[in-house]
């Protein structure tokens, strides 16, 4: 069984090359954060044709409880929810901004793995005309081998598999 502090060093070291990761003093009770800024501009022919433009943010939270509850799963979600929608900046170009919570616990109970699928959070600003917000959840029981997500976080079970579990297959 891996470490829940070795299993979060890997997963942090594939968020590194493309995110701005904060290791020190992230907001409690989180273990690490982690941050990806994307502003994209569209042109028609030369610079100062400018058809569009997007800006597109991501906060990642990272929790490594020692013993996962369905309480403390329910508390570490809207931590991160209200922390991650704190920080949007909407305007006229804002496209997204997603909060994403990474839970590597030493062990979870059934029924917080259970409640993991089921959570779901979503905000849309000017009814979408100025971008939205989505959540993406994914919980790592290190005991089991077991991880649950929810629908919007199935993506993040590659990263999962390719940094944690790469060794065992």
């Amino acid at each position: 069984m891996m470490d829940r502090r070795e299993a979060l060093e890997k997963v942090l070291k594939a968020y590194e090359g493309y995110y701005n990761v904060k290791r020190e003093q992230p907001e409690p009770p989180f273990a690490a954060e982690a941050e990806f800024r994307l502003h994209d501009e569209n042109y028609f022919l030369v610079r100062s044709a400018r058809i569009g433009e997007a800006d597109s943010r991501e906060f990642v939270y990272f929790a490594i409880p020692e013993n996962l509850s369905e309480e403390e799963l329910l508390a570490l979600d809207q931590k991160a929810w209200e922390h991650g929608l704190s920080r949007v900046q909407v305007h006229a170009n804002h496209k997204n901004s997603d909060v994403v919570l990474v839970v590597l616990a030493t062990h979870a109970d059934a029924l917080a793995m259970k409640t993991a699928k089921s959570l779901h959070h979503y905000k849309s600003y000017s009814w979408g005309f100025k971008g939205w917000s989505q959540y993406r959840l994914i919980v790592v029981d290190l005991s089991t081998d077991q991880v649950s997500c929810n629908r919007q976080g199935r993506d993040l079970r590659k990263i999962i598999d390719n940094t944690i579990y790469a060794s065992k297959k």
